[in-house]
C-alpha cells in the first residue's frame, strides 16, 4: 500500500520541496496553503508530475477550528497519513519593545499552536489506525542563537524544538517517531540574485555558502525513512555549520 504524507505551508519554499521531495519518494502528499493558491497548484503539478496522488486545503492554522477543518479533509482523502510535517509558519522580527500583543499572537498562534495541535490530530489518526508514523516539526537555528529583533521568533522556535522533545517521549510506545529540523539561512528567492545581507551570512557560516530548500527536504526524507528508524526526539540543524563557531567572526581562529 502507498504511504501518505501531509506537509503544512507546502505552497512555496521548504514546504513545497519537502512534499515533491516525499512524492519522490513514493508517498502520496496532501498540502496546505493559506494564501498563495498559485503555488499550492504548482507545487501538486510537481507532486502529480513524480507519480503521486496529491491534494491541496486552504486553512488558517493559526485558528483551531481550521486545524479541525484541516484534518477532516485529510481523513476523507487519506485517512491517518504515515507523515506529517509541521512547517506552516512565519517569520517576523521587531525590537523587544517594539513587539506588539498582535504580532506575538500571530506567531505564537501559527508557529507553536498551530504546530502542537496539528501533531497531536496526527499523532491521534495514528493511534487509531495502528500506524507507526513519522512527526516532522520545523524549528530554526533561532532556537539556539539570539539574533536581534527575534525575541519572539526565536522564542517560539524555541518551544517548537522542546516540543519535539516531549512529543517523542510520550509517542515511542505507540511506534510513532517525531523529531525536528532547525534550518539556517536557507534561500527561497531566484539563485541569481545575490544580496548584501546574504553576503554577510555567507561570510559566517562555515560551510561558505546558504542552503537550499532541497538541503531541508533531504534531512527530512532521511528522518521519517525506514533508515531512521531508531531516531526519535532528535533536532538537525541543517545550517552549514552555522551554529559552530563560538563568536561571529572567527577569522582569526583559522
Amino acid at each position: 500500500m502507498v504511504k501518505t504524507a501531509f506537509v503544512t505551508g507546502g505552497s512555496h519554499g521548504i514546504g513545497k520541496a519537502a512534499a515533491i521531495e516525499l512524492a519522490h519518494a513514493g508517498y502520496n502528499v496532501g498540502i496546505s496553503y493559506r494564501s498563495n493558491p498559485e503555488g499550492a497548484e504548482e507545487t501538486l503539478g510537481q507532486i502529480k508530475a513524480a507519480g503521486a496522488d496529491g491534494f491541496a486545503v486552504c486553512v488558517d492554522l493559526s485558528k483551531l477550528s481550521e486545524v479541525n477543518i484541516l484534518f477532516d479533509t485529510i481523513r476523507e482523502r487519506f485517512g491517518a497519513v504515515d507523515v506529517f510535517v509541521n512547517n506552516a509558519g512565519q517569520t517576523k522580527y521587531a525590537p523587544f519593545l517594539d513587539v506588539s500583543p498582535e504580532m506575538f499572537e500571530n506567531l505564537v498562534g501559527l508557529d507553536y499552536r498551530g504546530a502542537f495541535f496539528c501533531a497531536q490530530a496526527a499523532a491521534k489518526d495514528m493511534i487509531a489506525a495502528g500506524k507507526k508514523g513519522s512527526i516532522i516539526n520545523i524549528s530554526s537555528v533561532h532556537r539556539l542563537q539570539n539574533y536581534p529583533t527575534a525575541s519572539v521568533y526565536g522564542s517560539v522556535k524555541a518551544a517548537v524544538y522542546k516540543l519535539t522533545q516531549h512529543i517523542a517521549l510520550e509517542l515511542a510506545p505507540y511506534g510513532i517517531r517525531c523529531n525536528s529540523i532547525s534550518p539556517g539561512y536557507i534561500k527561497t528567492g531566484d539563485p541569481a540574485v545575490v544580496s548584501d545581507r546574504e553576503r554577510m551570512f555567507i561570510s559566517r557560516i562555515p560551510a561558505h555558502r546558504v542552503g537550499s530548500t532541497a538541503d531541508i527536504a533531504k534531512a527530512i526524507r532521511y528522518l521519517v525513512s525506514d533508515d531512521a528508524s531508531f531516531v526519535t526526539g532528535i533536532d538537525i540543524p541543517v545550517d552549514g555549520g552555522a551554529l559552530l563557531p563560538a563568536m561571529q567572526d572567527n577569522k582569526y581562529y583559522v
